[in-house]
């Protein structure tokens, strides 16, 4: 895959997961009562008083409001391919915001993932601002693609140490919290040899994901699994953010496997 190309495709990816995130953000807004920030601030250090000051004035209902609108104006620009490194730094910035708003995360790995999307995005504009466009769109995608082998590597094998999955026995927990969950008596994946095929099965993909940078082929094969996975991940457990976050690592994993 050309770096231009694999630049432009996850440039939008990336905007579209923000974009999407943000929606999610100014609707929840209705909803949440946990999140308070009235209840949350407690966590924030008394000393220095401008720390929590200023996050108490950027937390109003009004402000924080602005900045989910501006980060949702900022992941169109990016959509379109007319974000500069100002706006690259924004996004950073109102993403580290998020984490503190949110405890250091609102849904789980996918903000860190996106995180790691930003930090290879403002890498790019800082490097082309010094005239180096080339070397900081290089330096993005493979930062951003080493990242996201790592996240499935690290799973893989967490999983093969852990008795539970070994065994089979983590999976039917872990489908009991979906959406549809609990399962049901009769479910098949109650039955061990399959509930161990299964967990066996997980477990080895996601181990042996750095396999996908050997070859584009390789790679085509497991980005192509992998987005079928958190495709699943979000219809039976409602985790829509890991599907896009993750989504938008491929052009950088793709590009590298070809390089």
């Amino acid at each position: 895959m050309a770096l231009s190309l694999a630049a432009r495709v996850f440039e939008f990816l990336l905007g579209l997961s923000l974009l999407l995130q943000s929606l999610e953000y100014l609707t929840i807004q209705r909803l949440d009562r946990v999140g308070d920030w009235a209840i949350q601030r407690a966590e924030v250090p008394q000393r220095p008083r401008w720390i929590r000051a200023g996050l108490d004035q950027l937390f109003k209902p009004l402000p924080y409001q602005l900045m989910l609108w501006l980060r949702l104006a900022l992941a169109l620009a990016l959509m379109a391919g007319q974000l500069g490194l100002a706006g690259a730094g924004l996004l950073f910035v109102i993403a580290l915001a998020l984490l503190l708003r949110w405890r250091g995360a609102f849904n789980g790995g996918s903000d860190f993932m996106t995180l790691v999307g930003l930090t290879g995005l403002l890498m790019a504009h800082a490097l082309a601002a010094l005239g180096e466009p080339v070397l900081g769109w290089r330096a993005c995608l493979w930062y951003v693609s080493l990242q996201a082998m790592s996240s499935y590597f690290v799973s893989g094998w967490v999983k093969l140490l852990r008795p539970e999955w070994r065994s089979g026995r983590a999976l039917s927990v872990f489908l009991d919290t979906g959406i549809y969950g609990p399962l049901s008596q009769q479910s098949v994946f109650h039955r061990p040899r399959v509930a161990r095929a299964c967990a066996w099965a997980f477990t080895v993909w996601e181990g042996c994901f750095p396999l996908a940078l050997l070859d584009l082929r390789l790679a085509i094969v497991f980005c192509s699994s992998a987005a079928v996975f958190h495709g699943l991940v979000f219809w039976y457990f409602g985790l829509n953010r890991f599907f896009w976050a993750w989504l938008s690592t491929f052009p950088a994993l793709l590009y590298c496997a070809a390089a």
